[in-house]
C-alpha cells in the first residue's frame, strides 16, 4: 500500500544549530593545536547571550569568546535588530577540566587499548534511493535550506531573508517502497519586517515557489521528476516570522540529532555529535557505522541497511554489531552472518575508528549544519589562531566516513 514519509531540516541560523556550530568550532580549535585534546563542550544561546560549558583536557589555551563570535558572524547574525549579534552578545565560559574518573577509562598504556568514552549504542544507515545513499526526504530538506541560505547571502533575488529557517518534505512512496512524488513542502523562514502582513505572506510564498523551487530543480535534476503541480505548500504557516534565532527560541547543542543523521529513517542511539571529540563513541562510532552501511549498500549487499554497534565505558571492544537489511539482502546470508563478516572487515575499537576515518583532525565545523551524513568528502586547508598569536595551518580531509573505499573489499568478502 502506498504511504507518506516526512523528514525535516533546519538552517545554520536555527538556534540549536548555532549552538552546534559553536561547540564544533571549539572542538576544531582544540584539535588543531593539540590533536590529543579530550573535549565535551555544550553551548546555550538565547537573547543577546551565549553560555559555554563543558569539560576539556588539552595542552592548548583558546580565546573561546572570539571563536564563538566568529561563528555567529559567519552564520549571519550581524545586525542589532536580530537581538543576537556577533560583536555585542555576552559570552560566558564555564568550561572546566575533564573528570579524571572519565579520563582513566579512555587513556591506556598503548593507544590501541583506548577505551570507549561512554557506554551506549550507535547506528549507521544507508539506502540506495539517492546517489549519496541518504533518505530522500531528508536530502531534499537539507538542500532546500542550503539554497535558501545562498539566496540570503546573495541578497539579490530575495532581499528580506534572515538566518533562521526550517524545512520539511513529505514524500509519497509506492507499494515497492519507491518515492514517486513530493506530497508536501513546509518552509518557515525568518524575514525582515513588512508594513502589511497579508502582502508579506503572499510575497514570501510566491518567492519560495517561483525562485527557490526552480533553483532546486535546476541544481538537483535528479529530484525534478518528484516535483509536481499538486504539491501542498505551507510557507510560513504561522504568519509573521520576524522574531527568530536565539531571540525567538533558546538554542542548545545536540538538540537536532535526527536532522544530523537520517531524518527519522533507520534508528538513532540518542547521543548527539557536536561538541564531542572522537574518543566519544557517540560521535566516532556513529560515523563508523554510517561508513559501514554506505559501503555495504554500494557494494550490493542490500538495498537498505542499518548497522548498530554498542560499547561499555572504558572498554575498547564493542559489545556487539547488529545488522538489519529490512528484507532487501542480495546475499544468501542471515543478518547475523552478515554482521560476522562486517566484524572481520571493520575494527570497531575506538582507536582504530579514529585512525581509519582520520578523526583526530579539525574537521567538525563543517558537520554542524545540514547533516553529518550524506556529505561530499573533500580536502581543505584551514588556518587557526591562538591567543598568543600562534597560527596553525592544516590540510584535512572532510567527511571521510562518506568515502566508498571498502566496496571492493566487501565485494570480495561477500563473493559479489
Amino acid at each position: 500500500m502506498a504511504y507518506l514519509f516526512t523528514s525535516e531540516s533546519v538552517s545554520e541560523g536555527h538556534p540549536d544549530k548555532i549552538a552546534d556550530q559553536i561547540s564544533d568550532a571549539l572542538i576544531d580549535n582544540f584539535l588543531a593545536f593539540d590533536a590529543d585534546s579530550k573535549v565535551a563542550c555544550e553551548t546555550l544561546v538565547t537573547t543577546g547571550q551565549v553560555i559555554l560549558a563543558g569539560e576539556v583536557k588539552s595542552n592548548t589555551y583558546l580565546d573561546v569568546q572570539q571563536i564563538a563570535r566568529d561563528v555567529i558572524k559567519k552564520i549571519g547574525y550581524t545586525k542589532s535588530e536580530y537581538m543576537f549579534e556577533a560583536n555585542s552578545c555576552g559570552i560566558l565560559s564555564a568550561i572546566h577540566e575533564q573528570s579524571a574518573d572519565i579520563n582513566q577509562g579512555v587513556d591506556r598504556k598503548t593507544p590501541e587499548e583506548q577505551g570507549a568514552g561512554d557506554q551506549g549504542m550507535m547506528f549507521g544507515y544507508a539506502t540506495n534511493e539517492t546517489e549519496n545513499y541518504m533518505p530522500l526526504a531528508l536530502d531534499i530538506s537539507h538542500n532546500l535550506l542550503k539554497e535558501l541560505a545562498e539566496l540570503r547571502r546573495e541578497n539579490k533575488e530575495i532581499t528580506y531573508l534572515r538566518p533562521d529557517a526550517k524545512a520539511q518534505v513529505t514524500l509519497e512512496y509506492n507499494d515497492d517502497n519507491t518515492p514517486v512524488r513530493i506530497d508536501a513542502i513546509v518552509i518557515s523562514t525568518q524575514h525582515d519586517d513588512f508594513d502589511e502582513e497579508a502582502a508579506m505572506l503572499a510575497k514570501i510564498k510566491k518567492d519560495i515557489i517561483e525562485i527557490l523551487i526552480p533553483r532546486i530543480i535546476a541544481k538537483y535534476p535528479v529530484y525534478a521528476h518528484l516535483f509536481n503541480d499538486k504539491i501542498n505548500y505551507h510557507i510560513n504557516p504561522t504568519g509573521k516570522f520576524v522574531i527568530g534565532g536565539p531571540h525567538g527560541d533558546t538554542g542548545l547543542t545536540g538538540r537536532k540529532i535526527i536532522v544530523d543523521t537520517y531524518g527519522g529513517k533507520g534508528a538513532h542511539g540518542g547521543g548527539a555529535f557536536s561538541g564531542k571529540d572522537p574518543s566519544k563513541v557517540d560521535r566516532s562510532a556513529a560515523y563508523a557505522t554510517r561508513h559501514i552501511a554506505k559501503n555495504l549498500v554500494a557494494a550490493g549487499v542490500a538495498d537498505e541497511i542499518l548497522v548498530q554497534v554498542s560499547y561499555a565505558i572504558g572498554v575498547a571492544k564493542p559489545m556487539g554489531i547488529f545488522i538489519d537489511t529490512y528484507g532487501t539482502s542480495k546475499v544468501n546470508l542471515t543478518n547475523g552472518e552478515i554482521a560476522k563478516k562486517v566484524e572481520a572487515i571493520f575494527d570497531m575499537r575506538p582507536y582504530f575508528i579514529e585512525q581509519r576515518l582520520k578523526l583526530r583532525n579539525p574537521i567538525y565545523s563543517e558537520t554542524a549544519a545540514y547533516g553529518h551524513m550524506g556529505r561530499t568528502p573533500e580536502v581543505v586547508t584551514k588556518t587557526f589562531s591562538a591567543p598568543g598569536g600562534e597560527e596553525k595551518t592544516v590540510t584535512v580531509e572532510l567527511f571521510t566516513w562518506e568515502k566508498l573505499d571498502y566496496v571492493n573489499q566487501i565485494k570480495t568478502a561477500f563473493g559479489l
